[in-house]
C-alpha cells in the first residue's frame, strides 16, 4: 500500500502556496488544499499546483444533506485532484451520495475519506460542547466502519488511532493521519498528536504535516526529514 507525506499548505494566496512549492526544484509532492486557499483563490489554484506535477488532497470536509453532498461532489469529481473528504458524522446516507455524486461516467474518481473526529477535539471537548458521551475511541472506530460501509477508501483520524482503524475495517482501508509534529517541535492548537516515525509504527498510511514544514526555516530539508523519518 502506497504512502506518503501530505504537506498542508494553510496558505491564504496563490502568491503564498507558489512562493512556498517554488522552493522545490525536484521534488513531487502531496498538497492539501483547505478551505482558506481554496476559497481565496477557487479551482484555478488546483489547476495550478497540478500543472506543476504535485497530487492534490481537496480538504473541504462536506458535511449537509445527501443531495446537496452529491450535487457538490459531481463539481468536485471535475477537478483533477486526487482526494477529497466528507464529515463522517453527515451520516452513512450521506456517505454513500458523495460516492455517488463523485464518480464520473467513466466510473473513476478520486479517493474519498472521511473526518472521524477533529485532532483539535479531546475527549472531554466531545462530551461538553457535542453532547457525545461515549468514548474518543470507540466514536472514531464507528465513524470509521459507517464509512466503510458507504463504500469510502479511508478516514482522517488521529495517528493514535490509526492501528485500531485498521484493526476494526481491514489493511486496506485508509487512514489519514494530520496531528503529526517533529518530536522537537510545538504542539499548536492540535490535541492528539505523535511524531512521524511513531505515525509509521503505529499504521498510518498518509500523514498530514503542515506548519512543521510549511513554517520552518527551510521547507525542503523539513519536508525530507519527515518523509525519512514516516517511510524509514
Amino acid at each position: 500500500m502506497a504512502k506518503d507525506v501530505i504537506i498542508a499548505c494553510d496558505f491564504s494566496s496563490k502568491e503564498d502556496v507558489i512562493n512556498f512549492l517554488s522552493k522545490f526544484k525536484e521534488e513531487s509532492l502531496y498538497i492539501k488544499i483547505g478551505m482558506e486557499l481554496f476559497y481565496a483563490e477557487g479551482p484555478s489554484i488546483i489547476k495550478e499546483i497540478k500543472s506543476r506535477g504535485h497530487k492534490i488532497f481537496l480538504d473541504l470536509k462536506l458535511h449537509d444533506i445527501p443531495n446537496t453532498v452529491m450535487k457538490a461532489m459531481s463539481v468536485l469529481s471535475k477537478l483533477d485532484v486526487d482526494m477529497c473528504n466528507v464529515h463522517a458524522a453527515g451520516t452513512v446516507a450521506m456517505m454513500e451520495a458523495a460516492i455517488k455524486g463523485l464518480t464520473r461516467e467513466d466510473g473513476t474518481r478520486p479517493l474519498l475519506i472521511a473526518v472521524t473526529q477533529l485532532t483539535s477535539t479531546s475527549e472531554e471537548r466531545m462530551r461538553e460542547d457535542l453532547l457525545i458521551q461515549e468514548p474518543i475511541d470507540k466514536v472514531v472506530m464507528h465513524y470509521a466502519q459507517n464509512a466503510k460501509k458507504a463504500g469510502l477508501d479511508g478516514v482522517v483520524c488521529s495517528p493514535l488511532e490509526a492501528g485500531k482503524v485498521h484493526d476494526t475495517c481491514g489493511k486496506e482501508f485508509l487512514t489519514i493521519t494530520p496531528g503529526v509534529r517533529f518530536a522537537d517541535g510545538e504542539v499548536g492548537d492540535q490535541v492528539r498528536v505523535m511524531t512521524p516515525a511513531q505515525a509509521r509504527e503505529i499504521g498510518s498510511d498518509y500523514i498530514v504535516v503542515g506548519r512543521p514544514i510549511t513554517a520552518a526555516e527551510d521547507p525542503v530539508a523539513a519536508y525530507k526529514r519527515c518523509v525519512t523519518e514516516f517511510l524509514g
